[in-house]
């Protein structure tokens, strides 16, 4: 099977049907308008597969050439014409190379279940211990050709420490994701794709060998790391290996077997059950900068390596939002390469009111090293700032985001006041807490951004005191929520009251609520409201 030529992956349809089609056809239809796939994961790992396609086989020159692709796809014959260079190395079965597979067979390598691409899937030791309570066993244990395949890339571009010698990926394991999409869900997937495609102007490169290993890994033997000084660095490969870098060593085993996809539950003429792995694989080091992934780094010591941001438990919430959108090379952090292109220079191709604008779709597992703890994908609003206003909102905004870290850490400890005796040596999980406050203040905050942009100078103080308005009913609803309970007779009660009204005091009349009070002039506010 061909990835590239065949029909494997599904797509909906803007009348909501599904239907299976070759990349080249489904990017040219515009009533294709999305994937159909049965994994959140998996789906990312479809759009990533698909702008990976597109920014190596038809990368524009500029950004004038982007946007007339934008406007005007280009016609299948084309496509085809442009996908059928690189379509050598996605053949997924056969004599030679496989995608995303060792260039060695393996065949001294004991077949493992192929569960085992399932990044959450229990290991060998849980399921041998019986200790597989929540993740059950036999999750995919046998797999279509489409589905190992894109279980297969899934696993590749972000893949998680996994015992010695089994490498992580490029971006480190479990890397956040970040995707430029337009405001419609309904628009063709031609446009969702190509607005994550960078311009050779804007990520350069030597024109490629697409016969390379130094772009498709699997098209030659792995550089096996066992040794020291076998890390491979961005200068050692070409720059769109990003996109198909290959840290695991992996072969399916196919089977001529009729049965039901386990994942897809459609049925298929073959069957990948097992696959052969062995350590030691690809080992990539310092720092690559994948065109959609967001970094990190020390300011105060550029030569260190920059990270990628990971998932973490809490989810993605809009207190990431500017970090992951904007520039700030004196606090450390990097947008990835298709954000930043998009709001510094193809924006001004649109023109958008507010409730037009594009959106920022950040997604990627929280990872404990080998352990998946969960799967995060949130979208925000993506607004370019004026320049000249920009430093002064951020700043603003930063201010904002900080206040409600505080107002939620002030919940956090009141609700764990209200549960526990000794609330600081209490163990467990208070994420969900987190959670309830970010999902619950988000509208509030992005309602604050329109009414500081639409500001010529300050944030009005009736903004600011709405937000903080938002802010204090949200941690006390919350608190009533999960710190009283219930009004019940408990011989507890006088102790979650003393939590609850530490809570409202400081709420009402903390030093901080008190500076954030007078910067933004809320005293006088309220004594023009009560003229």
């Amino acid at each position: 099977m061909n990835l590239l030529t065949d029909p494997w992956l599904s797509y909906r349809l803007t009348d909501g049907s599904e239907r299976d089609l070759p990349l080249a056809e489904a990017l040219a239809d515009p009533h294709v308008v999305d994937f159909a796939l049965p994994r959140a994961d998996f789906h990312g790992a479809a759009y990533q597969l698909a702008i990976g396609v597109l920014q190596t086989a038809m990368a524009p020159g500029n950004v004038h050439q982007w946007n007339m692709l934008y406007q005007q796809p280009p016609a299948l014959d084309t496509l085809q014409q442009a996908i059928s260079r690189i379509s050598h190395a996605f053949e997924l079965e056969g004599e030679g190379p496989r995608f995303m597979q060792d260039f060695d067979a393996l065949a001294d390598a004991k077949p493992a279940p192929i569960s085992g691409l399932l990044i959450e899937a229990p290991g060998e030791n849980t399921v041998k211990q019986n200790t597989d309570l929540f993740i059950k066993r036999g999750l995919g244990d046998a797999l279509s050709p489409g589905m190992a395949a894109l279980a297969l890339f899934t696993l590749q571009i972000n893949a998680p420490s996994g015992g010695q010698g089994h490498r992580t990926g490029l971006r480190g394991g479990g890397p956040l994701t970040t995707l430029v999409l337009p405001h419609e869900n309904d628009v063709s997937l031609w446009q969702k794709l190509w607005l994550n495609v960078l311009d050779r102007d804007a990520f350069r490169y030597d024109d490629p060998d697409l016969h390379s290993p130094l772009i498709f890994p699997w098209l030659g033997p792995t550089k096996i790391s066992k040794a020291k000084g076998t890390e491979i660095y961005h200068n050692e490969a070409h720059p769109l290996t990003m996109y198909w870098a290959m840290p695991r060593r992996i072969r399916l085993i196919f089977e001529d077997e009729a049965g039901i996809c386990g994942l897809g539950l459609k049925p298929t003429g073959r069957i990948c059950r097992q696959l052969r792995t062995v350590n030691y694989g690809n080992n990539y080091a310092g720092t690559w900068g994948h065109p959609l992934t967001h970094y990190r780094f020390n300011p105060k010591k550029p030569d260190e390596d920059h990270l990628s941001s990971k998932g973490q438990p809490g989810g993605i919430q809009y207190k990431q939002w500017h970090s992951l959108a904007y520039t700030d090379r004196e606090g450390g952090s990097l947008p990835a390469k298709v954000v930043s292109r998009y709001l510094e220079d193809l924006a001004p191709f649109f023109s958008f009111d507010w409730g037009e604008v594009p959106r920022l779709w950040v997604f990627g597992y929280d990872m404990d090293n080998m352990k998946a703890r969960g799967w995060y994908s949130n979208e925000f609003p993506l607004i370019r700032l004026d320049p000249d206003q920009r430093d002064r909102q951020l700043l603003v905004l930063r201010d904002m985001q900080s206040l409600a870290t505080e107002v939620l850490w002030q919940c956090r400890t009141a609700v764990k006041s209200a549960w526990f005796e000794k609330p600081s040596e209490a163990k467990g999980d208070t994420s969900q807490i987190d959670l309830q406050f970010w999902q619950r203040t988000q509208a509030a905050f992005f309602t604050l951004v329109r009414e500081l942009l639409s500001s010529a100078e300050d944030l009005p103080p009736e903004a600011a005191n709405r937000w903080l308005g938002a802010l204090k009913r949200t941690a006390q609803d919350i608190f009533d929520e999960l710190g009283l309970e219930s009004l019940a007779p408990d011989r507890n009660m006088a102790r979650k009251i003393k939590a609850r009204r530490n809570l409202t005091g400081w709420l009402a009349g903390s030093k901080r609520i008190k500076a954030y009070r007078a910067e933004y002039r809320l005293d006088s506010l309220i004594k023009e409201e009560n003229r």
